[in-house]
């Protein structure tokens, strides 16, 4: 069974399942009839869609998108876009800073609220807003973050536009894949994180399909967790194969899901994340990020996760990161496939390691800082520096996984394995 306009590795089910909840709780009606893929009539215009006609749905191969044959009343407008940006501005202090200026903001909010929305793509706003509310939260975040970077002397309102589409409709794939991707305590596991790969995939197949929307906009959707080091997916694309909204869109994931936990300290944390990637993202763009955020001396540090001893995490990260077995690359048994994808960590294991001495934390640094208590405000950056660095290493074990491509009943050489294996046991305590 397949729907038009996703790709083959999706399945419709999932979306289906969305639609058809959604329709136990507000009135939803087939727009048209729906057609099965060989002609045939499996529902009239006109009748209500809800949870009983899920598997009569499922059954069928549907000749027209679901998202292209069901309506609402109910609907995402451009003056409900309006309005949640709008409540952003207010709810997070980031985003009324960068909007105090009276023109900035209605440029801002203009964007936003004339953002195309045809049909299809309003229905399926709707249904992240009711079924989705943090993931449509997390859209405007990022609209409004997208519209704000492209904000210059030498750009069109046009260009703020196609950057605010893009931040909006950046995760509407996320719709199609399995919903246990959207839940917080679900374990990923091998599936699970290959469907989660392939989003940005289905989110520009899905606006691809809409003549409003420039190839611009599917381009960056598509870039949306590409990083310049070559280390995102689903492309590892690098550097100037990342277009200038790409770049936007993939800092803003960052800025937003940071900001949106409404902490205080969320500021501090993010300006910590960008010293500890500062090779993943455009420099530029970061700086005007870092210019707008609070310092340290500002945030109060309340809800902020600490470890107990920051700095024998960070000398255990160090460790790890100096015993990665990069000599079993030169091994003759290697394909040329794993051989460039062993390569390809080798290096961010190497950047990380670069990255931990530029920020102050290589061992041999953390030593001058004796034995004594760290008092709270070191304790705080040094505990921020080591849950980012737990979770760049974290990163590095998933990547070296995934482009080693294990196949079945075969095992990874024991030094690899020695080296997942104490990563697994850092990251778990970390």
């Amino acid at each position: 069974m397949n729907d038009q306009n996703t790709p083959e590795s999706t399945n419709p089910a999932h979306f289906i399942k969305v639609v058809t909840d959604l329709g136990e709780d507000i009135p939803l009606m087939t727009s048209q009839a729906i057609f099965n893929d060989r002609g045939i009539k499996i529902i009239d215009k006109g009748v209500a869609v809800n949870a009983a006609l899920y598997e009569r749905l499922t059954k069928h191969s549907l000749s027209t998108p679901i998202a292209e044959a069901v309506g609402s009343v109910h609907t995402v407008t451009g003056k409900v876009l309006r309005e949640h940006a709008e409540q952003a501005m207010r709810d997070i202090p980031f985003f009324e800073r960068i909007s105090k200026d009276i023109k900035t903001r209605a440029l801002l909010l203009d964007a936003i609220e004339n953002i195309p929305l045809p049909g299809p793509i309003a229905f399926q706003l709707m249904l992240v807003l009711k079924a989705q509310p943090k993931m449509f939260r997390h859209s405007i975040y990022s609209a409004l973050f997208a519209a704000w970077m492209t904000l210059d002397t030498l750009v069109s309102r046009f260009d703020i536009g196609i950057a605010a589409a893009a931040g909006l409709l950046h995760d509407l794939g996320m719709l199609h894949i399995n919903p246990k991707l959207l839940s917080p305590h679900e374990v990923i596991d091998r599936e699970l994180r290959r469907q989660l790969y392939s989003h940005p995939l289905v989110s520009s197949v899905l606006i691809d399909g809409h003549h409003e929307y420039s190839k611009t906009v599917v381009r960056a959707i598509r870039e949306h967790h590409e990083f310049l080091d070559g280390s995102g997916y689903p492309r590892y694309l690098s550097e100037l194969a990342i277009s200038p909204l790409g770049r936007v869109l993939c800092l803003g994931e960052l800025v937003c899901s940071l900001l949106e936990s409404g902490q205080e300290a969320s500021e501090i944390h993010l300006r910590v994340q960008l010293r500890m990637n500062n090779n993943s993202y455009d420099a530029k763009l970061s700086e005007r990020v870092e210019r707008q955020l609070k310092s340290q001396s500002e945030v109060t540090q309340i809800g902020a996760a600490l470890f107990e001893n920051p700095v024998a995490q960070l000398h255990e990260i160090n460790s790890v990161v100096a015993d990665w077995p990069d000599q079993f690359i030169l091994s003759q048994d290697l394909s040329p496939q794993r051989r460039e994808g062993m390569t390809a960590v080798s290096s961010r294991v190497a950047q990380l390691r670069r990255t931990l001495s530029s920020v102050g934390v290589a061992s041999v640094q953390l030593v001058q800082l004796g034995d004594g208590p760290l008092d709270a405000s070191l304790q705080f950056e040094l505990s921020l520096l080591a849950q980012e660095a737990t979770w760049q290493l974290r990163n590095l074990s998933r990547q070296t996984k995934r482009r080693w491509h294990l196949e079945p009943e075969t095992t990874y050489p024991d030094t690899l394995q020695t080296w997942l294996d104490r990563v697994d046991a850092l990251t778990d305590h970390g």
